[in-house]
């Protein structure tokens, strides 16, 4: 695989990953679970 093609695979696979975790992060009901999620480790 060239350089090129390679390099724009990875940005557009780190922008998906980075846009879902943002869309998790903008609902309430998910954040609430994950602040418990962590409550509960102490």
């Amino acid at each position: 695989m060239k350089k090129l093609p390679r390099q724009l695979l990875a940005w557009g696979a780190a922008t998906a990953v980075l846009l879902a975790v943002f869309a998790l992060y903008a609902q309430p009901d998910f954040m609430l679970t994950l602040a418990d999620q962590l409550w509960a480790c102490f």
